[in-house]
């Protein structure tokens, strides 16, 4: 991984296995258990995503399976409707939560945060299905090697004039800097920058200001 991966299509899987809305439910089970994935989406058309459907939708058909619940009624509980559904239609979550091939992987990592979901599918322009990103896409990152990041980091951030040469040693992920700079009130900046490069786990700032009369 020499240069450092900054948008989804960097990390996403780009063959995805999907569905129709017309996929039974075995379908979606077999095709979960063989792909060893936790969610499928549901395409229409030439491809637009449409829907997806995850384990989570899944379950509350063996949940209700063995109880007194008259299935007549789930489509007036939301939370229990997919227990009757036997196709992808049924149960699939819609609108699908979907993530740009262009996004950054901060974007994505904060949607599936916010949404609590393992993977997204990701969309072009149009909607389309271009691949799909999950949790354990977005942790490669952090196999970067160190010595490609210190060399991003020293190439591209280390901008302000030093009075010193600035080290930059990267161990495990973990960034440390040391030296001095011309102007002191950059040095938050400059932290904020490295941090913000893909594979850094923390900065360890030991940069100070150079004294008024070296200015």
């Amino acid at each position: 991984m020499p240069d450092s991966p900054h948008i989804v299509s960097d990390v996403m899987t780009h063959t995805a296995v999907a569905v129709g809305r017309d996929a039974s439910f075995k379908d979606i089970v077999q095709l979960m258990e063989e792909w060893k994935v936790s969610s499928l989406p549901v395409l229409e058309g030439e491809g637009r995503v449409i829907g997806v459907v995850s384990e989570a939708d899944l379950l509350p058909k063996e949940g209700f399976r063995d109880s007194d619940t008259d299935y007549a009624q789930l489509d007036r509980l939301p939370d229990l409707a997919k227990a009757s559904a036997v196709t992808a239609e049924g149960l699939m979550s819609s609108p699908a939560v979907t993530v740009h091939a262009r996004s950054t992987l901060p974007q994505a990592a904060r949607i599936m945060a916010r949404r609590k979901i393992k993977r997204l599918p990701v969309v072009n322009d149009e909607g389309l299905l271009e691949g799909v990103v999950s949790r354990s896409d977005l942790l490669k990152v952090f196999l970067r090697p160190d010595a490609d990041i210190a060399d991003e980091i020293t190439r591209d951030i280390i901008f302000p004039a030093p009075v010193e040469p600035v080290a930059v040693t990267v161990t495990d992920g973990v960034v440390t800097l040391t030296g001095r700079i011309r102007d002191a009130t950059l040095i938050p900046l400059l932290v904020r920058l490295v941090r913000g490069v893909e594979g850094v786990v923390d900065v360890d700032c030991r940069l100070s200001g150079a004294g008024a009369e070296e200015r």
